[in-house]
């Protein structure tokens, strides 16, 4: 185990994994990064324990963009009976797989996939689906929910970034004919960044603003979503409503 440890602690990682030895992994920028990761998991904690009276035991989950793991692996801690970790990139998918050795997590799966190629049918539903930073990496997050809703038994949980957002009426084909906004998208350029372990894998980014989100969540089948507040303490943006975490519920 500890020539495991060893190679996990050769790196530096982009969360803070405290290993059986003790040994805790060296983070980006010194840990600057650390107050979003420790937030994001405090208000995950919250709605969780809310919705699933302080235990997964029983349930099964999956964590979407899983990155190097360290939300599936609280999922487990939180005694899940079952984990699968899903990422992208093949960069994330061994360090999350590294990373479940190395804790002996028997629960935790992990598997390669781009969200939109997830077969839906084929994984079936999970009681809780997480999406945590991902969508406004997306050049199509409404594709990305409608695959987060397939997966949905119970809950889903999505964090992103999102952009101001545009009120109004407009002309739809004409000036007879006028439609109220639903809230709006951002295009982000990351085209340039795509070789980046946190960026989008195409380039093009559409976020969205509250309203659309809490709109599209609500259009492709989600029969309630709430806002789930950030502590008092919370990283910066999910402080001031920069970034959200949004819960959506089937039933």
């Amino acid at each position: 185990m500890s020539a495991i440890e060893d190679r996990i602690l050769d790196k530096t990682w982009f969360y803070r994994f405290r290993l059986p030895s003790g040994r805790i992994t060296t983070t980006y920028d010194d840990g600057a990064l650390d107050q979003i990761h420790d937030s994001r998991l405090a208000m995950l904690k919250q709605v969780v324990d809310q919705r699933f009276g302080g235990t997964l035991a029983g349930h099964n989950a999956i964590d979407i963009a899983c990155h190097q793991g360290w939300f599936s692996t609280k999922l487990v801690e939180w005694n899940a009976d079952d984990v699968l970790a899903v990422d992208a990139r093949a960069e994330h998918v061994a360090d999350t797989t590294l990373i479940r050795d190395a804790l002996n997590l028997s629960k935790l799966r992990v598997m390669q996939s781009d969200v939109h190629a997830i077969d839906t049918a084929k994984l079936g539903q999970f009681d809780l689906v997480l999406m945590l930073g991902l969508i406004y990496h997306l050049e199509n997050p409404i594709g990305a929910l409608r695959q987060a809703r397939a997966l949905t038994r119970h809950m889903c949980v999505v964090e992103t970034q999102i952009v101001p957002g545009m009120t109004g009426m407009v002309d739809y084909g004409s000036y007879r004919f006028v439609r109220p906004l639903k809230g709006s998208f951002g295009i982000i350029d990351e085209t340039d960044d795509t070789h980046g372990p946190e960026a989008s894998t195409t380039g093009i980014c559409l976020v969205p603003s509250l309203e659309a989100l809490f709109w599209i969540m609500r259009k492709i089948g989600f029969a309630r979503v709430e806002l789930v507040p950030p502590p008092e303490d919370a990283y910066e943006q999910l402080r001031y409503g920069k970034r959200v975490m949004v819960a959506g519920y089937v039933e």
